[in-house]
């Protein structure tokens, strides 16, 4: 994970975490129907997509950690 996103993602609040979280999983959908129906462009989008979703969820998982231990 790039020093970029996680100071972005540390800045963000769980509400807009979990906002970005829904828009992302919403893109995915699209582009797996789009997917089924042609081919698209931009074949990567997905992977990366979902590579966004892990890191969003891996961040807010390690933030509940760090709030049970304290």
């Amino acid at each position: 994970m790039s020093k970029n996103t996680k100071e972005n993602l540390k800045n963000m609040k769980s509400d807009e975490l979990k906002k970005k979280l829904a828009e992302l999983r919403e893109k995915i959908g699209v582009i797996r129907f789009k997917a089924e129906g042609s081919k698209s462009k931009n074949v990567k989008e997905s992977a990366s997509l979902r590579k966004q979703v892990a890191k969003i969820l891996t961040f807010m998982n390690e933030r509940k950690q760090n709030a049970k231990q304290k």
